[in-house]
């Protein structure tokens, strides 16, 4: 018989994991040259300087959203770390707090 594990979790999930970590980095700059390169076809699409302005914000209005993302998928990740018992905080007494 070959030793199997037997395993729930995907083989590259740690690795997929880091990179969605990184992606962050990445997502921000993209967003926002996406935005200006939106702005910049309506801008000579239709002949209106302030177009490109309106695909300016909508980028960084996107990367402030990735952000975001990022943010509240950290913070419930963190919140599920604190309620294991290993890293709950420990008072003097040797109790629970």
């Amino acid at each position: 018989m070959e030793n199997e594990n037997i395993s729930n979790e995907p083989k590259h999930k740690k690795k997929l994991e880091g990179l969605d970590k990184l992606s962050l980095g990445i997502s921000i700059p993209v967003a926002i040259l996406i935005g200006v390169g939106i702005g910049f076809g309506l801008k000579t699409l239709f002949n209106q300087s302030w177009l490109l302005w309106l695909g300016v914000f909508w980028g960084i209005g996107a990367a402030v959203n990735n952000v975001y993302k990022a943010y509240v998928k950290q913070k419930k990740e963190l919140d599920e770390l604190a309620k294991e018992r290993e890293y709950k905080r420990v008072d003097s007494g040797g109790r629970d707090s």
